[in-house]
């Protein structure tokens, strides 16, 4: 029997939908206005930095901008993940997905449990949405029930319209007509488990679209591929003590949080990116 968390947002129904499905929407979390305020400060920090994959694509860019630590702690966003993660709750990562109109960029059919390196599968991803995020400007695909699959197979592409660290794909065939189309307004969120096969086509619209995706563990999940991994405790208490706690940032680009960040990005390139021949310049600093 589900039971609902006392903190948790979700309804039984929602929930149960996460367990059965591996994925729930939409979840509001933010007004429209509120959305729209963050996308301003997104965009800020965007055209300040020259463009934002240079700084990886937003992979934990909560220690280095406010804006995503006030959304990855957002008590909203967190009353939901509590629902299908427990009242103990860790961001291990955090990751920008945006497409813009007519740049042809996608996501292949994939695990996000593919290339992490983490024991178990308790984790959940909340994607934010900022901007409109529909079937015309390529809103995520979720394939129902493949939570419950292993882990699959993968091959790399390393396609460079893939906004994938490796462009990797399920090395599987699946039924496009299968997967249930994740629609969001801004200021709504989807969550998703991490072995959920999953992906997303172009934007073919006239605007942005922005999501800010939030990568939620439970402590007694561990790193198997690196030493020292780090995460930031948001809610409860870390009860196993598998990561190096981090801090958010004072303010944006805080000189200790760009420390941490430079080393957390290093480490967590050499567990992405184990055993890939060819990596793509433009996916440098890409972890997501």
């Amino acid at each position: 029997m589900v039971t609902v968390p006392m903190a948790s947002s979700l309804s039984y129904s929602s929930i149960n939908s996460y367990r059965r499905d591996g994925f729930v929407f939409p979840v509001h979390v933010l007004t429209p206005g509120e959305a729209a305020a963050y996308r301003k400060r997104f965009e800020a920090y965007e055209a300040k930095q020259g463009g934002w994959y240079e700084l990886s694509k937003g992979q934990k860019l909560y220690l280095l901008q406010t804006w995503v630590a006030e959304l990855a702690s957002h008590a909203k966003v967190l009353d939901a993940v509590e629902g299908v993660l427990g009242p103990n709750v860790m961001v291990w990562g955090s990751s920008l997905f945006i497409k813009d109109p007519g740049e042809g960029t996608y996501v292949s059919w994939h695990q996000d449990s593919t290339y992490w390196g983490l024991s178990e599968p308790d984790v959940v991803t909340a994607w934010i949405a900022l901007s409109a995020a529909t079937v015309a400007s390529g809103c995520m695909k979720m394939m129902p029930g493949t939570h419950k699959w292993q882990q699959l197979a993968h091959v790399d592409t390393l396609d460079d319209k893939n906004l994938l660290t490796r462009g990797q794909e399920i090395a599987v065939d699946v039924n496009d007509d299968d997967g249930v189309l994740v629609e969001l307004q801004p200021g709504h969120m989807s969550l998703h488990d991490v072995r959920t096969v999953h992906a997303s086509d172009p934007n073919r619209s006239t605007d942005r679209r922005i999501g800010v995706a939030v990568r939620y563990i439970a402590p007694h999940v561990r790193q198997l591929q690196a030493e020292n991994d780090s995460a930031w405790l948001v809610r409860g208490a870390d009860t196993h003590g598998n990561f190096i706690h981090e801090t958010p940032p004072k303010h944006d680009m805080d000189a200790a949080a760009v420390a941490e960040h430079e080393r957390i990005l290093k480490l967590r390139q050499g567990v992405l990116y184990k055993g890939v021949v060819g990596k793509p310049a433009h996916v440098d600093l890409d972890i997501s």
